[in-house]
């Protein structure tokens, strides 16, 4: 009998051991997973990060709805508000808060520039810049113009 309850408390000492072990080394592996990087939308996404894609999907909601308005009222919205219901640009799509990205818009009846400024201007977070050319500028040291790389 002495030898059964010596046994078994090497078993259940073993098992106690092991189990402060794993739970110690637990922080030390997940810290190890490396962090997921972006998938792109589609063939030829030039979106960086979750952010970017988001951002420039946006621009070319605002860009493709421009452009509708444009052939529908012979002249460009001077307002966001004006291309609520033009192509898939909502009423929601109005509020210039855009996650990470504030939008900027400044529209004549001849010309527009959109803008999406990051709240943090990095690798990952790129400032974007279109005309009424459609073309898309991105800058990652500075706010992006019309001299900036097209993205698109």
């Amino acid at each position: 009998m002495g030898r059964s309850c010596t046994r078994f408390f090497v078993i259940i000492m073993s098992f106690a051991l092991a189990s402060t072990a794993l739970f110690m080394l637990a922080p030390v592996l997940t810290a190890q997973t490396p962090a997921s990087t972006y998938q792109p939308k589609f063939p030829g996404d030039p979106a960086r990060s979750e952010s970017e894609a988001a951002a420039l999907g946006y621009m070319r909601v605002v860009l493709r709805a421009q452009h509708r308005f444009e052939k529908q009222y012979g002249h460009f919205a001077t307002a966001l508000a004006e291309l609520v219901h033009s192509g898939s640009f909502t009423k929601r799509m109005v509020d210039p808060n855009r996650g990470d990205y504030t939008a900027g818009f400044k529209g004549k009846k001849d010309s527009f520039i959109l803008t999406m400024t990051p709240k943090q201007l990095d690798a990952q977070h790129r400032s974007f810049y279109a005309e009424d050319d459609g073309k898309i500028h991105g800058d990652e040291e500075k706010p992006a113009d019309a001299n900036s790389p097209i993205v698109k």
